[in-house]
């Protein structure tokens, strides 16, 4: 392991993370349901990943603009998608 860059690490460390939530995506869009995904949760991630991206750029540091500003996509199709089932019957 210490042959191994420290932004290589934090590149798998980031998408490991930030793709967490591709399952929860896959399911509400094959479901077409969101009720159980909380808006709060979902806008919190996304001022944390918003705030991690700022920092990274303050820092230089690419994984962390990089796999945050991806997390804060995924989280963005989240919102979208928890707004447009939300109107339907089975929520």
């Amino acid at each position: 392991m210490e042959n191994i860059k420290p932004e290589i690490i934090g590149l798998i460390a980031g998408i490991l993370t930030s793709s967490s939530l591709i399952p929860q995506l896959i399911k509400t869009i094959k479901m077409k349901e969101a009720k159980d995904i909380s808006v709060i949760m979902v806008i919190s991630l996304m001022c944390g990943t918003g705030l991690w991206s700022y920092y990274g750029f303050i820092k230089d540091d690419l994984p962390i603009i990089v796999t945050n500003g991806f997390s804060f996509c995924l989280n963005g199709v989240m919102l979208m998608l928890k707004a447009k089932y939300s109107g339907d019957d089975k929520n």
